[in-house]
């Protein structure tokens, strides 16, 4: 009963691949879903240079004050939106625990924002006694493009 002579229920020798091609869509979907969450602070288009400069690791930490300025007249600290007034509050707040040499404030700006919206938010965080204030650009990709001369 247990055992019959000739019977194809033996060991197979192929790989059953179903089971792995679940798990491999569930972790797909999981990293999907994941990934936007990642991303600190409001995406902005950042203006690019044609150099590109030394990158600080310091923005990448969780415990970075960003400020992003998407559009003129939209502040953002982190994720939170505030205005100019609460920003500098919110600023003063989140260096507070810092130590001196980390107090270290980063600004991003949308291409179309004005040059005088970007200067307001510098002079907001220098009231409060911030020297170290980093602006945000994008890496270029590729080589660098030669200006083209003049005629």
């Amino acid at each position: 009963m247990g055992m019959q002579a000739g019977g194809g229920g033996g060991l197979q020798s192929e790989i059953n691949v179903t089971p792995m091609v679940d798990i491999m869509l569930v972790l797909l979907i999981i990293f999907m879903v994941v990934t936007p969450f990642l991303q600190q602070g409001i995406t902005v288009a950042i203006p690019r240079d044609l150099r590109n400069p030394d990158e600080d690791q310091n923005i990448n930490k969780e415990s970075a004050v960003i400020i992003s300025v998407p559009k003129d007249g939209e502040y953002y600290l982190g994720k939170k939106k505030a205005n100019i007034e609460d920003l500098k509050s919110a600023v003063e707040k989140a260096l507070s625990t810092k130590k001196e040499e980390d107090k270290i404030v980063y600004i991003k700006s949308g291409v179309d924002v004005s040059y005088g919206e970007v200067v307001k938010v510098i002079n907001a965080v220098r009231e409060k006694g911030v020297d170290k204030i980093g602006l945000v650009a994008d890496k270029k990709k590729g080589k660098a493009a030669a200006p083209a001369p003049a005629t």
